[in-house]
């Protein structure tokens, strides 16, 4: 029996409607619902990797492709002052979907420590 599919991978797979802004054969991205920077968009693999941390080697082209999508999606978003990559793992690391995903998070000075 396969674990059920996350809230991710159902955007992905377009069982839940969603405003995607970029959409390719490796990963899908969105806007954050609970934004927390102006732009905070979220690149998600359509592969299910629960986080980061559970990635193989066989995952290391997709890993690569998220951020050379953010990337691609900062230009787009008019992020030229910069932006913040954010990946989280585990609970302590404020994961609450466990499916990888990456935050673009832009649009302000982004301070640090992140808190």
């Amino acid at each position: 029996m396969s674990a059920p599919k996350t809230l991710f991978q159902k955007i992905a797979d377009k069982e839940i409607p969603a405003k995607l802004i970029h959409e390719d054969a490796v990963c899908v991205a969105f806007h954050d619902i609970d934004p927390k920077a102006p732009t905070h968009v979220l690149v998600v693999p359509r592969k299910a990797i629960p986080r980061v941390a559970a990635a193989t080697a066989e995952d290391q082209a997709t890993l690569g492709h998220l951020l050379l999508v953010a990337g691609q999606l900062s230009r787009q978003l008019g992020l030229a002052n910069g932006f913040r990559i954010v990946i989280n793992n585990g609970p302590d690391g404020g994961e609450s979907v466990p499916h990888l995903h990456v935050h673009l998070l832009g649009g302000r000075a982004l301070h640090w420590p992140p808190g």
